[in-house]
């Protein structure tokens, strides 16, 4: 009886791996930046893509985390959106709030720990438990990067862009890269220290996408962030004339549209022009890939 008991648990064991096994990670692979910017330019029938903002934190998975970042991608190819800070010690690492209370087992300002106590820490998910994972390094995520997933960088604080696009060029994580930019002397900025370099770019109504196309940035290194609520038809319109696709902001009160009423919501911003849907909700948004 005992021995049937053993090869009960033995096939169960079996079947768990072979369920785990079947859950294929949706990576992506880029050779250059060419291709990567051939990823992004826009065309009307190019399928929608999904941003997992903060890297797609889920019970259990913490925000900015690599742990989490593989597990956004068992839904969809997503683009990892993460938030970049500084040390104490000034290493560059993952995290979206001044201080570490919220997501960390820690307390008080980032830029008050050295990495090596950063890295004592443990990260909790958005219910507040206590997980397993840590605090990466960026140079660690863009090395996890490579031959995985295009990784967006949200540069928190005063940190440059010469430092930015030196740890990229470091790492040759220009195929897999993009910087989000809020302002056009920013992303001016990013453009002319390394013309090759994806830019997500803000183009807040008409006037804000007019001035991004007359800022001299390349129009295949932009996306076009258009905000969180959805812009007016001629926004996309002029976006998509210049074969640049644009990013709407679905975290917050559009996500909580969808969870109410379904993955309609999502498939009517796309409809209505969106390519890009930055969310917190990437099981639900990646869905609209499969129907």
């Amino acid at each position: 009886m005992k021995a049937w008991k053993r090869i009960l648990q033995l096939s169960l064991v079996f079947s768990l791996l072979v369920f785990l096994q079947a859950q294929e990670k949706h990576y992506l692979v880029f050779e250059s930046p060419a291709q990567l910017q051939e990823y992004f330019r826009w065309s009307p029938d190019k399928a929608p893509i999904i941003s997992a903002h903060r890297g797609g934190p889920m019970e259990g998975y913490p925000e900015n985390c690599i742990e989490t970042f593989e597990h956004a991608l068992l839904y969809a190819p997503c683009l990892i959106e993460c938030d970049v800070a500084r040390s104490k010690d000034s290493v560059l690492v993952l995290m979206h709030d001044r201080t570490l209370d919220r997501t960390t087992t820690g307390s008080g300002l980032v830029s008050d720990y050295t990495l090596e106590e950063l890295k004592k820490l443990y990260l909790k998910d958005n219910q507040g438990n206590i997980t397993p994972y840590r605090i990466p390094t960026l140079a660690e995520v863009l090395d996890w990067a490579r031959g995985r997933a295009i990784v967006e960088l949200d540069i928190k604080g005063s940190i440059a862009p010469e430092e930015i696009v030196a740890i990229i060029r470091e790492k040759r994580a220009l195929s897999y890269t993009v910087v989000i930019t809020y302002n056009i002397e920013v992303a001016k900025k990013y453009h002319a220290l390394e013309p090759q370099l994806m830019i997500s770019a803000s183009a807040r109504g008409i006037e804000g996408a007019q001035r991004l196309l007359e800022s001299g940035i390349n129009p295949s290194c932009i996306i076009a962030f258009v905000g969180v609520y959805e812009p007016e038809k001629k926004v996309y319109e002029l976006l998509h004339k210049n074969s640049i696709m644009a990013i709407l902001g679905t975290m917050g009160n559009l996500d909580r549209k969808a969870e109410k009423h379904g993955i309609s919501v999502y498939k009517k911003l796309i409809n209505n022009g969106a390519d890009i849907l930055a969310t917190n909700n990437v099981p639900l948004a990646a869905s609209i890939l499969c129907n």
